[in-house]
């Protein structure tokens, strides 16, 4: 069975560790060959929190996020793709193929698995959004290869979240299409900022699919 690669990016405030349990949900025998990664964020001050120090990927400066104010502190979000790229890089370096390697995000992470997964220069097997948004502005279509625009993409998110609200979370498919990609939108009534078992079922059948049979 090839070897697969599922790495999960939390959220703003949250640790690598408190998400380990995702993977239980798992059960699949096409899973036994999987490696899980939660690295943690690292802690910065947060301006939508008054400049308090927590565990973030990059700065966010208005909570909630809606469609019009989504942030794009695109320099702070690229710094934090690029350590996703080593995590990835690391992993197809030890055999992995590209395509058995899944990205996988909630809110902040969700967002952050975006970036990354547009901007890596290979076709991944996946990239999960869960109650994100787009981090950046058009300036960066530029530097995304027609491989990456061959990762497939799933975006789940919560129609009563008043974080990131579902409108912000709308917004994402079309932007995914317009470059020609391929995203599976799913809209889960009254879910809020969190992430749901159905959502995690979803996601395991959806890897499934995904997988390749050979590394």
């Amino acid at each position: 069975m090839a070897r697969t690669f599922v790495l999960w990016l939390h959220g703003l405030g949250d640790s690598g560790p408190a998400n380990e349990p995702i993977k239980t949900f798992f059960t699949s025998p096409e899973f036994r060959n999987t490696t899980w990664a939660f690295p943690s964020a690292p802690s910065n001050p947060v301006t939508c929190n008054y400049g308090a120090i927590m565990p973030s990927w990059f700065d966010i400066h208005e909570i909630p996020i809606t469609a019009v104010n989504i942030p794009k502190d695109e320099s702070s979000v690229l710094k934090a793709v690029q350590k996703v790229h080593a995590m990835i890089d690391k992993e197809l370096a030890g055999g992995t193929h590209p395509e058995n390697v899944f990205v996988c995000g909630f809110s902040q992470g969700g967002a952050l698995t975006l970036a990354s997964v547009l901007l890596y220069p290979k076709t991944l097997g996946g990239g999960a959004v869960f109650s994100g948004w787009v981090p950046f502005g058009s300036s960066v279509i530029e530097c995304i290869t027609p491989e990456a625009k061959r990762t497939p993409m799933l975006w789940s998110h919560g129609v009563a979240d008043q974080i990131v609200l579902f409108e912000a979370g709308q917004a994402g498919p079309p932007f995914l299409q317009q470059l020609g990609m391929s995203c599976e939108f799913k809209a889960y009534p009254g879910l809020g900022h969190s992430i749901s078992n159905e959502e995690l079922r979803s996601l395991e059948s959806w890897i499934k699919t995904r997988l390749k049979s050979s590394s």
